[in-house]
């Protein structure tokens, strides 16, 4: 199978990844020559996707294309000129463009009454704010007062959505189908820095039997919905015993999967694709005989290391997998001898969640004894206080 993986950059690591450990043969095509997957695949072709004939002729050597990108201009290019019938694109162009919108979303999610964070002015302060389409953590605020707030909405007019903020854990969870045939996968676990960027992924996750089961629901139900064709993933946040939805994005999530892979030995991006060649294949157990797994960023400079949120891989160059890093069964990073600087994302499992943790504290205090570190920062987002 050869795929065509469009963007190289966190997206395009979690594909040219996955594609990896299904044998797959993989190109990655991204503008910049130092693209973060770059050293994941096994060609590498720097250009601009822009163009009708480029588009055709590029193409035509592959079996599968798959859009690992967030860039409007792109995948309008892909939707038009990459006809399905001649090779799968990987995407639902429909279901992107709604979940791409939080505040179309989050209309949605009323429409279905299903629970999410109450909506300002509903709500008390504290308040977070989120760009209305900005991906991940991008430019996310929290704000205590409405002496704060106002000057930002109107400055923001149109360009953000506001909600009541609530301090609990999340929890993502992945669905994949068509219409009448949606499968979710393991629910994950995650924690977050200073920023609110994911900083680290743990399965299986600690979220109790009875609210997996609303998760479950909660997301086939908006994947029927939307009559999703292909994957989606659903973050929420944990308030006492109630699941409030965060957002849905319906494309191909980054950390997740690895995390899954690591914990289930699921691999999405088979499964996904089998969709949309028409393969019979049953979906694979989500949890059963699940392995504990903790996928996490780490950022060595000259005396630290620092565990934060993945903005710190997307500036990092290419990155290569290395295996037993460290104690770590697997290792995305850009560590070479003789660098001071360099990034890592850990995958790490063991027979359970516990000694997964146990395992990875034993890695980072190898890391450090090696490179001579002393001080360690692993931050957390600043505690809410009434």
């Amino acid at each position: 199978m050869k795929i065509a993986i469009i963007g190289g950059k966190l997206q395009g690591v979690e594909a040219a990844y996955l594609a990896g450990k299904a044998g797959w043969h993989t190109t990655v095509i991204d503008r910049n020559p130092d693209a973060p997957a770059k050293g994941l695949c096994n060609e590498f072709i720097q250009t601009e996707i822009r163009l009708p004939k480029q588009l055709n002729s590029m193409f035509g050597s592959f079996d599968l294309v798959m859009p690992a990108l967030e860039n409007d201009v792109v995948l309008d290019a892909l939707r038009k000129h990459v006809p399905q019938t001649t090779r799968p694109v990987l995407f639902d162009f429909d279901a992107y463009a709604l979940t791409s919108s939080k505040a179309d979303s989050n209309r949605l999610f009323m429409d279905m009454q299903l629970p999410l964070p109450a909506p300002y002015p509903d709500c008390g302060f504290p308040v977070i704010v989120k760009p209305n389409r900005a991906s991940g953590s991008q430019s996310v605020r929290i704000i205590h007062d409405a002496n704060q707030l106002e000057p930002y909405l109107a400055a923001n007019a149109g360009g953000s959505v506001t909600q009541g903020f609530v301090d609990g854990p999340s929890y993502s969870l992945e669905v994949i189908g068509t219409p009448g045939n949606y499968h979710p996968l393991q629910i994950t676990e995650l924690e977050m820095d200073p920023d609110y960027d994911c900083k680290r992924v743990l399965a299986p996750s600690d979220l109790p039997a009875n609210l997996a089961v609303d998760l479950h629901k909660m997301a086939v139900d908006i994947a029927e919905k939307i009559q999703l064709k292909g994957i989606m993933d659903i973050e929420v946040i944990r308030d006492d015993s109630v699941l409030r939805i965060l957002e849905i994005d319906a494309r191909l999530p980054s950390q997740t999967p690895i995390c899954v892979y690591a914990s289930t030995g699921t691999n999405m991006l088979p499964l996904l694709a089998d969709g949309y060649l028409g393969s019979r294949r049953p979906a694979q157990p989500s949890s059963t005989n699940a392995r504990g797994a903790i996928f996490e960023h780490i950022q060595i400079t000259p005396g630290k290391l620092s565990v934060a949120g993945e903005h710190i891989m997307s500036s990092a160059g290419p990155l290569q997998l290395k295996a037993d890093f460290f104690g770590a069964d697997e290792a995305i990073t850009n560590q070479a001898n003789g660098r001071s600087n360099w990034v890592a994302a850990l995958v790490i499992t063991a027979p359970n969640r516990k000694a997964a943790w146990d395992k990875r504290q034993s890695i980072i205090r190898d890391i450090m004894a090696f490179f001579g570190i002393e001080d360690y920062s692993d931050p957390y987002p600043a505690k809410i206080t009434p």
